[in-house]
């Protein structure tokens, strides 16, 4: 076997191993299904089947991502997105059999960095985590500026941090990407698609509502004293806009 293609490979069994996955469904069969995939492919995977418990499993063990249903019993997804949200950005996808454009958008606006309706392809569910755990992580391994400034915000990209004087900012994954993205070059015009990319990595149409509810999450969290906004182009997409 080629020594650099061997390289490659030993990296990435490194990067899967000790990473656990919740997931998180009211029907067995499905927990046991995504198991099968996600253990064959490497990763820990603990169970949950309700929002109560997984919340339990999230305090007890380190959780690297989480593959939660909406409708469950004791505690539904959406609360239990807003728990694990109130402690950790770990990546969060959603697998749900709600279907409606304003049910995916409110998973989204509560902080899910990704949505998938049953019924689901196992194979892209895995897929999805890949990307999103590639994603979470790409910060420590970026070989990019460490630091990026854009008025008195100041983005850490190996810890993973965005910061306003003392003050830090409480991102999700993809809102971190986004505003990575935006802050390598104040004023540049990003479309949708350049968003998309550089928030999910993943090849895919992009969804205009998925990133419109990602920027109105941002720009939300941008202090309403900052210099700092982020600006709509008409047509075009989105920049970072930076006042005196």
């Amino acid at each position: 076997m080629n020594v650099r293609l061997e390289n490659r490979m030993n990296k990435n069994r490194g990067e899967i191993m000790g990473k656990t996955v919740l997931i998180v469904d009211d029907e067995k069969e499905i927990r046991e299904l995504l198991r099968l995939y996600i253990e064959k492919d490497g990763y820990s995977v603990i169970q949950a089947e309700n929002g109560l418990e997984a919340l339990k499993q999230a305090a007890a063990a380190r959780i690297d991502l989480a593959v939660i249903d909406i409708m469950m019993p004791e505690l539904d997804g959406y609360q239990l997105i807003k728990g694990l949200r109130a402690r950790s950005k770990l990546p969060i996808i959603v697998v749900s059999a709600k279907t409606q454009n304003h049910e995916k958008i409110l998973g989204l606006d509560l902080g899910a960095d990704d949505y998938v309706t049953k019924p689901f392809d196992p194979l892209e569910v895995l897929a999805r985590i890949k990307a999103q755990l590639r994603r979470y992580d790409g910060g420590a391994a970026d070989s990019e500026a460490a630091l990026l400034k854009a008025g008195q915000l100041c983005m850490d990209v190996s810890a993973c941090t965005l910061t306003q004087g003392s003050g830090t900012l409480p991102l999700t994954a993809t809102e971190f990407n986004i505003m990575k993205l935006l802050m390598q070059s104040p004023g540049r015009v990003y479309t949708k698609q350049q968003i998309y990319d550089a928030a999910w990595q993943e090849a895919a149409i992009v969804d205009d509502n998925t990133v419109m509810v990602a920027i109105s999450k941002l720009r939300g969290k941008l202090p309403d004293d900052s210099a700092v906004a982020i600006g709509t182009v008409r047509g075009l997409g989105y920049r970072l806009e930076v006042h005196p």
